[in-house]
């Protein structure tokens, strides 16, 4: 069927796409640096319980939130996490893109 030929195809063009190239080298740089990827965990852990949180009680924790931002300023201050930030922010948007070009070709049939 051509839809899983065009679906192969996207996901070569995903692959080779200069976003999907900086966000893999950065996040290998990440990798390559335990102390630095141990501070990315904690604070993606920390953003995730807070997101939760938030979800389930309607209303952001103000206390985890500023811990958050004091976590990820801190991170920004070193360039490889800066990279990754900004690596992983593109590449996610067009992941975005194409979930949304996608969904709104079918969403007729699935609303």
């Amino acid at each position: 069927m051509i839809v899983y030929d065009t679906a192969n195809k996207l996901a070569k063009e995903l692959k080779e796409s200069e976003e999907f190239i900086n966000y893999k080298a950065a996040k290998q740089a990440i990798n390559s640096n335990t102390e630095l990827k141990k501070k990315i965990d904690e604070f993606e852990k920390a953003r995730y319980e807070e997101q939760l949180t938030s979800m389930q009680t309607g209303k952001p924790n103000e206390e985890q939130f500023k811990k958050i931002q004091e976590m990820y300023a801190d991170l920004m201050k070193n360039e490889e996490a800066t990279k990754f930030f900004e690596a992983e922010l593109k590449f996610n948007i067009i992941l975005g893109d194409v979930n949304k070009i996608i969904g709104d070709a079918v969403k007729d049939v699935l609303l």
